[in-house]
């Protein structure tokens, strides 16, 4: 699920709290990392877990409202288009789902209201009513209205989120890439998907007989923090029109990162490298970073292919 620029930012992160708070020991802080891109699959179980417990609410109330004194024709007669919803049964019925809510003891006893409130406020939405009328009965349809449930109301909903902030701090700026997660995973269920069926891992090559994705985001931090005061005497001579101390310290992290994967990581283009660095000087940079940063960059990849340092595997690795 994770892609490569995820575990940059992950990296960033850990890298920044890691010089901020004097923190000098490697193994805790590769342990932190490790823990923080760990939690992104938790919290995505999580919110599996909810979502399959919304579609329970519905089918608690539907049977709640048929013992009714006096029920009426809707009450005897539900609209059930909403808990037989293929994606949520999908998630209701698959094993390798159950075992991860058991193994995160993911439990929403206490937590009735959080789960009353959702619902009543996705009936309230046009595209909720929209479905339930609808006549349609496929896959695609489902899909498209889950989509649009976590888009516009999950991943909007304070009381959740805010449930998510008490139980782990690591939640807390992972909410959002998780439903972005989720709607992707709603939007590309295939219809050959079973109860046996494995939930996608959290890393692409989590089950390959070497982990690249997991060994990439170590050796970028290791690498980062191990070879911090090189990477110092290797930037000061390209900023000479800059006080070094003065820099932000993202900026530099940033820099050092672009410079690890310039010389110790083969298998990525250098150009890959230069408009990632540049891409995320965006967002968690200043405006005029982006500039600075791609400035430094530039005439640092210029110096390593004169020396000879940039050794990548593969045509067309190392041309910007």
């Amino acid at each position: 699920m994770l892609y490569r620029r995820h575990l940059r930012i992950r990296a960033l992160q850990a890298l920044y709290a890691h010089y901020s708070s004097g923190q000098e020991n490697l193994v805790i802080g590769e342990k932190q990392l490790m823990l923080s891109i760990n939690k992104v699959y938790e919290l995505f179980i999580y919110q599996l877990s909810f979502l399959n417990q919304i579609q329970l609410f519905a089918a608690d109330l539907f049977e709640d409202r048929k013992k009714k004194y006096i029920p009426t024709e809707e009450d005897l007669n539900p609209n059930l288009k909403f808990i037989n919803n293929k994606v949520l049964l999908y998630i209701g019925n698959n094993i390798d789902f159950r075992k991860k809510e058991e193994l995160y003891k993911i439990n929403w006893a206490d937590e009735k209201d959080i789960i009353r409130r959702f619902y009543k406020k996705l009936v309230e939405f046009d595209f909720y009513k929209a479905y339930m009328k609808s006549g349609e009965n496929t896959l695609e349809e489902d899909k498209k209205f889950m989509v649009k449930l976590i888009d516009l109301v999950l991943s909007k909903f304070d009381l959740l989120s805010s449930f998510y902030e008490e139980k782990s701090v690591y939640f807390t700026d992972t909410y959002d890439l998780v439903n972005i997660l989720l709607i992707k995973f709603a939007d590309t269920l295939n219809a050959r998907a079973n109860e046996d069926s494995l939930l996608p891992p959290l890393l692409k090559t989590e089950n390959d007989p070497i982990n690249t994705d997991l060994e990439f985001v170590k050796k970028l931090y290791r690498k980062v923090v191990l070879n911090n005061e090189e990477y110092d005497n290797i930037i000061k001579p390209k900023t000479k029109n800059w006080e070094y101390d003065r820099i932000p310290l993202m900026d530099l992290i940033l820099i050092k990162m672009a410079i690890t994967e310039f010389l110790y990581m083969s298998e990525v283009p250098v150009k890959v490298t230069l408009n990632e660095y540049i891409e995320l000087s965006k967002y968690f940079s200043i405006e005029k970073s982006k500039i600075f940063i791609n400035g430094v960059l530039d005439i640092l990849i210029k110096d390593f292919k004169k020396e000879g340092k940039v050794k990548k595997v593969g045509q067309g690795m190392i041309d910007k």
